[in-house]
């Protein structure tokens, strides 16, 4: 068999099979390129650590002037906790809660409001009913509604507040009543 045009391609179409030609090269170049492209990137983030680092060492004690203060620090009103410092103001003087269970803060807080409700509350300097018990508060504002209307116009009232427009009715009367 003569030299053809098909010996110096890739494919021999003389052969029944695919053959399998991998370029060494191509791969060991790509090997050493990925080499050196980590050793590259690890030498940069190597210097790049050391350049934080000497910044850091530089600015450690200096304050921003952004820099929030103790007060700042605080959540707005209201705080889920009303006792700092692990305490509860109340009538009495100051209760302390520090070796307390974590739920004593909120029975001492409830104490005080069933007084609030039961009693009330004055103003120390006029004297004045600041918050008043509910039951008084009810007796109060029922003496201050108008009187009952007379009962004729109660049930012309009632009777009102029964019928209404159905769709049946297309808004032209209203005789559908609620039972």
């Amino acid at each position: 068999m003569g030299s053809t045009k098909h010996e110096k391609s890739f494919v021999d179409y003389d052969k029944p099979y695919e053959q399998n030609l991998i370029g060494m090269r191509g791969i060991i170049y790509f090997g050493l390129g990925l080499f050196l492209l980590i050793v590259v990137t690890f030498g940069l983030m190597w210097a790049l650590q050391n350049v934080m680092e000497d910044r850091e060492s530089k600015v450690k004690d200096v304050k921003s002037p952004l820099a929030l203060n103790e007060q700042e620090r605080l959540p707005p009103e209201p705080r889920l906790q009303s006792a700092p410092g692990f305490g509860v103001e109340s009538d009495k003087g100051r209760v302390n809660l520090e070796l307390m269970a974590p739920q004593s803060e909120y029975r001492e807080l409830h104490k005080q409001w069933e007084k609030l409700w039961a009693e009330g509350q004055k103003d120390e300097k006029t004297g004045t009913e600041i918050t008043m018990p509910i039951e008084k508060a009810k007796e109060q504002l029922i003496s201050q509604m108008p009187k009952a209307r007379a009962e004729a116009d109660g049930k012309k009232a009632l009777e009102e507040t029964r019928t209404y427009v159905s769709y049946s009715s297309s808004g032209r009367t209203r005789t559908d009543r609620r039972r």
